[in-house]
């Protein structure tokens, strides 16, 4: 069954090293810690540069929802990343580093478990349909989006998201805005 998930009924959290404010789309288990979490799904406000936390055997994809930062990871060259960037994966174990551009950013973070579910974190341009199977999904607006699945309605504002179960069905997008990104959580192979 889906599910709406508005953002003002979200909770804010602290970074787990302190540095800043995050809060939780979706957790499994539902209410599982940052230490006991088997996949998690968030929404961070980042507002100076700084490291961030390091989450060992997990999996990470970070996408820029809005502003811009450069970010470097362990030993790869730095990269950019902004809101019209696609999402970027690394590992949690590897020490990463942000450098704002122009101001305070929010980025979506998805984690996972290594070696128990996986990720697949895609950037959408409105319209878009597509079939949803397996779940769960995600749908995350960056500023509004209508959705339709299998005869229900769904209108999310900025930041809300749908949580699509394991339920078949097509899944439309519309919106007056061009992008969302959808985040799939699969059992790691």
């Amino acid at each position: 069954m889906a599910r709406l998930l508005r953002a003002g009924e979200r909770i804010a959290k602290p970074w787990k090293n302190g540095g800043g404010v995050t809060t939780d789309v979706a957790v499994h288990p539902p209410l599982a810690g940052l230490d006991d979490f088997l996949w998690r799904v968030s929404i961070a406000e980042v507002r100076s540069n700084g490291p961030f936390s390091r989450f060992p055997g997990i999996d990470r994809t970070l996408a820029v929802l809005d502003g811009a930062m450069r970010l470097a990871i362990g030993d790869r060259e730095p990269v950019m990343l902004a809101a019209d960037s696609d999402p970027i994966v690394f590992s949690g174990d590897a020490p990463a580093d942000a450098v704002l551009i122009g101001g305070p950013l929010t980025d979506l973070n998805v984690m996972t478990r290594r070696g128990v579910f996986d990720a697949r974190v895609t950037r959408h341009r409105a319209p878009a349909t597509f079939r949803s199977a397996g779940g769960p999904i995600l749908l995350i607006a960056r500023t509004g989006l209508s959705v339709s699945l299998s005869g229900d309605a769904f209108d999310l504002r900025t930041r809300d998201a749908l949580s699509i179960g394991d339920e078949d069905g097509e899944v439309r997008v519309a919106s007056p805005e061009p992008d969302f990104h959808r985040v799939e959580i699969l059992r790691a192979r």
